[in-house]
C-alpha cells in the first residue's frame, strides 16, 4: 500500500515511521486550550525582501485566529540582538553577516518588528531571543511564559524552517512538548531543505501537517 504523507514526505520514510509507531501522525488530536502557536521570526527584517516568506503570512493568521477562538495561545518570537564578540558566530558568518544580524534585531530599529500583516492581539505572548532555538537555556523566556500557562502542544511556524525552525522544535521536544511543524507555514531555503527538515522532525521529533490539517484538529476539539 502507498502511504502519501499530506505534506508531501518521501513515501519511503513514511512507511517506516509507521510501520514502528502503527500511525501516519503521532498526535492525532489536540487540546487548543493546552497548545501555542509559536511563530518565529518574521520581522520585518525577515520578510519584506523575500516572497516566500510572505506567502505564509495568510496560513499563520488563520491558525492564530482559529487557536484563539478556542482558548488556545499565540507567542510572537523575535530575534534579539546576537553577542558580537562571539569568534564562534564570527568564523560561521563573517564579521560583516554578523553585525547586519545585530543591526536589523536591535529594538531601535523598525526591521526588528513583527511584519505589519500579522495579526498580534491582547493575550498573546511575546518573546526575544538570542540565537537561534526559542527554547535554549537562558537564551529565551518563551519555555517559561508557556509553562505559566500550564501549555503542552507547539504548532511552529515562520523562518527559516530548517536553522531556527527546527532548532526550536528539537529543544522544545527535548522540554517535553508536543511539537508539530505546520508545514506550508514553515519557509526555508532553497535545495530541499526545508523538506529535509521536515522530514527529519517527522521521523524523531514529532510531527508535521498542512495548515488545513491543523485548523481540523482544532475545530475536531470542539
Amino acid at each position: 500500500m502507498t502511504l502519501r504523507h499530506p505534506s508531501g514526505i518521501d513515501e519511503a520514510v513514511v512507511a517506516k515511521v509507521v510501520s514502528r509507531r502503527g500511525r501516519l501522525h503521532a498526535f492525532e488530536s489536540l487540546n487548543p486550550a493546552l497548545t501555542a502557536l509559536v511563530v518565529i521570526d518574521l520581522m520585518r527584517a525577515s520578510v519584506e525582501n523575500d516572497e516566500a516568506c510572505r506567502e505564509i503570512i495568510s496560513p499563520i493568521n488563520q491558525v492564530a485566529a482559529a487557536l484563539r477562538e478556542r482558548g488556545g495561545t499565540v507567542a510572537w518570537v523575535t530575534a534579539a540582538p546576537m553577542p558580537l564578540e562571539s569568534p564562534v558566530l564570527a568564523a560561521i558568518h563573517g564579521p560583516e553577516r554578523l553585525r547586519h544580524f545585530q543591526d536589523g534585531a536591535r529594538s531601535d530599529d523598525p526591521r526588528s518588528r513583527l511584519w505589519h500583516e500579522l495579526t498580534p492581539q491582547p493575550g498573546d505572548i511575546h518573546a526575544m531571543k538570542q540565537g537561534y532555538s526559542a527554547f535554549f537555556p537562558g537564551r529565551c523566556d518563551l519555555h517559561a511564559q508557556l509553562q505559566r500557562r500550564g501549555l503542552d502542544t507547539l504548532l511552529i511556524a515562520g523562518t527559516v524552517t530548517n536553522i531556527c525552525c527546527e532548532s526550536s522544535a528539537r529543544d522544545a521536544v527535548e522540554l517535553g512538548y508536543r511539537v508539530v511543524m505546520v508545514s506550508d507555514a514553515n519557509v526555508g531555503h532553497a535545495h530541499g531543505l526545508h523538506e529535509a527538515s521536515l522530514t527529519t522532525i517527522y521521523r524523531c521529533f514529532g510531527d508535521v501537517r498542512p495548515t488545513a490539517e491543523v485548523l481540523d484538529l482544532i475545530s475536531a476539539s470542539a
